[in-house]
């Protein structure tokens, strides 16, 4: 099976209408994003919703149930999707291979253990307060000690991207046998951890957006501007080492922003998965392999994707609400048989 991305290689069609690609997804995000606010148990017309966002006068319900509950909810939905997207495109043009996903780095599983961890802290004695505004800063060290460790234990051999896949894959399985211990002693909290291994947005609030988006200000920027570099690697570590660039150093950057880009979205919406592998792949069929475009729409279609999942996973399952992680799992599961076929022939 043959699973390499291919070579950076012009793609005319899309070069030639990319800047009007990149204008239309970024109207889409924010049609989603009215979509997102408007639908729910409590329906809410556009016109209300843009008489909330611009401070024109409404009734108290929807003033509510837009700003306190729908607005946070859906402004977390855009960073964090295209966190995940943009940190899983890093992460296939590190590897060379379009079935890596955010989760590769470890950074996911370290996330939710550390907030798992948290949540059940009274099983190993500590008394460190409410849980609330302090989790998605416990699950951000999570996500960080977790892809450092796989990047330390990874390094070593110069150029073996397979160590790294393989380092991953390792750390990211204790990590997960590790929470499942800590739930089978603590099955009184299941319903708040279980949002956790999900992935969800659920009672996102404002203080969840205030962690978020000062790290979508500084990754999402810094992602983007690994383009150049990604497309050096894709040529392959013999090409990328003749054209005057440190591979190992250069591998070691995309890591570290990729787990940084995981780590952030993880310690706020869980360990939504999939996400970074089906955003990526859509892309690229619209805009070829050459990172300096898939990047960005990238970005744009993590957000769009996750805003729309999350309207399909509330509105399926009312008045309770399926955790968009499991709606984004049921399509990313068939999707990834789709891939490997592919690949096989």
């Amino acid at each position: 099976m043959s699973t390499a991305v291919p070579i950076v290689a012009d793609h005319p069609w899309a070069a030639r209408r990319y800047p009007w690609l990149l204008l239309l997804g970024l109207l889409t995000v924010v049609a989603l994003l009215f979509v997102h606010i408007s639908v729910g148990t409590v329906s809410v017309p556009p016109s209300q919703v843009l008489a909330v966002l611009t401070g024109q006068p409404v009734d108290e319900l929807t003033h509510t149930v837009v700003w306190h509950l729908r607005l946070p909810r859906a402004l977390i939905a855009v960073p964090a999707g295209a966190m995940l997207a943009l940190a899983g495109a890093l992460l296939q043009a590190l590897t060379r291979n379009p079935l890596a996903e955010p989760d590769l780095t470890g950074a996911s599983a370290g996330g939710v253990f550390f907030a798992v961890l948290w949540l059940s802290r009274s099983l190993v004695g500590w008394d460190l307060g409410t849980p609330g505004p302090d989790l998605p800063l416990v699950a951000l060290v999570g996500s960080l000690a977790a892809g450092g460790l796989v990047y330390s234990l990874s390094r070593g051999q110069q150029g073996n991207v397979i160590r790294l896949v393989l380092t991953g894959v390792l750390v990211s399985t204790i990590l997960r046998s590790a929470t499942s211990v800590v739930l089978l002693r603590n099955q009184n909290a299941g319903g708040s951890i279980l949002l956790w291994i999900i992935g969800s947005l659920n009672g996102r609030t404002w203080v969840h957006w205030g962690t978020l988006w000062p790290w979508a200000l500084l990754t999402l920027p810094l992602g983007l501007a690994c383009a150049g570099v990604a497309n050096t690697l894709q040529l392959g570590d013999d090409v990328a080492a003749g054209l005057g660039m440190r591979v190992e150093r250069a591998r070691a950057g995309l890591l570290f922003v990729a787990v940084l880009l995981t780590a952030a979205a993880v310690s706020v919406v869980g360990a939504l998965g999939f996400l970074g592998l089906i955003a990526p792949h859509l892309t690229r069929r619209l805009v070829g392999n050459d990172a300096r475009r898939l990047f960005p729409m990238s970005a744009l279609m993590g957000a769009g994707l996750l805003l729309a999942a999350d309207v399909v996973a509330r509105s399926i399952t009312q008045p309770a609400e399926l955790p968009v992680g499991a709606l984004l799992s049921l399509l990313g599961a068939p999707f990834l048989i789709y891939l490997l076929r592919r690949g096989n022939r």
